[in-house]
């Protein structure tokens, strides 16, 4: 007989089952887990693909301020005031080139280097001859691996940023002679002949001991303010404008 109730009363109900609750919260904690894993390799996937991008252009950046250095060594090579042509002993001399009675600048400034973000490079040293070259302190392996200036062709087989050798050889283009600077024996009009002060070089970039130089990874540094009256904007030809 069931248990009869007062006028006013609620009858008490029977306790539901706990089954059915915590399925629901186990479904939604393994949904909320494949949600999170799900952005987690969104995100990681994208932050790759910014990183590859931003190496790209640290890489274009490189070619450009590369091709800075080894055309102000080579303008101050080309511009010489004696018929006897000579290489700065340092980055400031291309700062400053004080072998002139007014002072004349190769480089605007010593910049940045891309990979590193220092203004500090490794200077290629010839024997007897002066810096002829930089390249980058970076031990990063590079991406680009091909489309290079014919310059530059070495650089595709570089093992890290230290291995793209900007060098200046007599001869080549970027060493604009700036007017009223004497020629110099030997260059004239036959540049092959210019490159007796770069003996046994090999024009091709590529790892120093390729060229038989000597390179300093020490850092080169200026304390030179950058200076307005720079020479003109890079040739057009510079290897930086190629295709990734």
């Amino acid at each position: 007989m069931a248990p009869s109730t007062r006028p006013g009363e609620r009858r008490a109900q029977p306790p539901r089952p706990a089954c059915r609750a915590g399925g629901e919260g186990g479904f939604t904690y393994v949904w909320m887990l494949f949600v999170v894993a799900l952005a987690g390799i969104v995100l990681a996937g994208a932050a790759q693909v910014w990183k590859t991008e931003t190496q790209r252009e640290r890489e274009t950046e490189l070619l450009f301020v590369g091709e800075q250095f080894r055309e102000a060594i080579g303008s101050y090579y080309e511009n010489s005031p004696s018929a006897a042509k000579r290489f700065p002993a340092s980055q400031e001399e291309l700062l400053a080139d004080r072998r002139f009675p007014a002072v004349r600048r190769h480089l605007r400034r010593i910049y940045l280097d891309p990979m590193t973000g220092r203004a500090e490079w490794g200077l290629i040293i010839k024997p007897g001859i002066g810096l002829v070259g930089v390249h980058s302190l970076s031990t990063e392996k590079p991406i680009k691996r091909a489309n290079f200036h014919e310059r530059y062709a070495a650089f595709a087989e570089a093992r890290n940023y230290r291995e793209w050798l900007f060098v200046y050889t007599p001869g080549e283009a970027g060493g604009t002679p700036q007017p009223g600077s004497p020629p110099a024996a030997g260059t004239g009009t036959d540049p092959a002949a210019g490159a007796g002060a770069l003996a046994g070089a090999d024009p091709r970039p590529g790892p120093a001991s390729r060229f038989g130089l000597q390179s300093r990874d020490r850092p080169g540094t200026s304390p030179l303010a950058p200076s307005p009256d720079a020479p003109a904007a890079p040739d057009p030809a510079s290897p930086f404008l190629s295709d990734q």
